[in-house]
């Protein structure tokens, strides 16, 4: 009888030890481009792990689907884009999507093999630039801020090529998806191209770049979710550990100045 009600209790604590042990273990999918969001994204796992978290990245590598998987339930969160984009996205799309916690700026920069200056810009030069509205129109205001082109009145962000009204060297703008632009850059004059992008196809962009964006940049780059998950106990939990000061200190160490921590 004894060992029967002995065998009883261990039976009862393994069950309970299990049952804390698979409480403990609430996987949450979080869909990144590679560079550097899925880069910060594992250097947070440990961070999540401690607090009964279990972080599964999702890489994508382009621009679209991370949104639309996001709203489909597919992803519990993503992080590759700033808020112009996600707001932008959302409503083109018709999304029910938030910002989590803003996390850094990835500073829009020009880059060029055929050049190393903007004075060596040649007429007719062909700038490759983004072809979706926001980054587009970021990609303009960076060249009208760089003294290369003068946009219309108040058109911001929203610019394309249709609102240059003064274009001294007569550039020649192609838009591209913005994955592609690294690929070509061999192919055209230069090109705007983001930071994670610019990254991955081993650039540095602060040596690189013929001009940069700089810090004051408001392109933040943020962790979104689906607006009624936004008090989510994991989520919550993902936004406390991507905003520690060991967080910050990875991104300054590691991107040395290319990413900029906005925490």
């Amino acid at each position: 009888m004894r060992r029967l009600t002995l065998i009883t209790a261990i039976l009862a604590i393994i069950a309970l030890v299990g049952g804390v042990a698979g409480a403990a273990d609430a996987p949450i999918k979080v869909g990144a481009t590679p560079v550097p969001h899925a880069e910060i994204l594992e250097f947070i796992k440990p961070f999540l792990a401690e607090v009964g978290v279990d972080l599964q990245i999702v890489e994508f590598t382009d621009y679209v689907q991370p949104n639309l998987a996001l709203s489909d339930g597919e992803l519990d969160a993503n992080f590759f884009q700033h808020i112009p984009y996600l707001e932008t996205f959302s409503a083109d799309h018709r999304l029910d999507l938030a910002v989590l916690v803003k996390v850094h700026i990835e500073p829009m920069g020009l880059y060029s093999h055929r050049v190393d200056s903007l004075e060596e810009l040649r007429d007719g030069a062909v700038i490759a630039i983004p072809n979706d509205v926001t980054n587009g129109g970021r990609a303009l205001l960076l060249l009208q801020d760089a003294g290369l082109i003068t946009l219309r009145d108040g058109v911001g962000l929203q610019a394309t090529p249709l609102d240059v009204t003064s274009n001294p060297k007569r550039l020649q703008f192609r838009e591209l998806e913005a994955a592609m632009l690294p690929r070509v850059l061999a192919d055209v004059d230069a090109a705007v191209i983001n930071t994670n992008f610019a990254l991955e196809a081993g650039l540095d962009p602060l040596a690189d770049s013929l001009v940069i964006e700089g810090a004051e940049s408001p392109y933040a780059n943020v962790v979104a979710v689906r607006t009624p998950d936004l008090d989510r106990e994991e989520l919550l939990k993902l936004a406390e550990a991507i905003t520690r000061p060991e967080v910050r200190e990875f991104i300054v160490n590691k991107y040395g100045g290319a990413v900029v921590p906005v925490f």
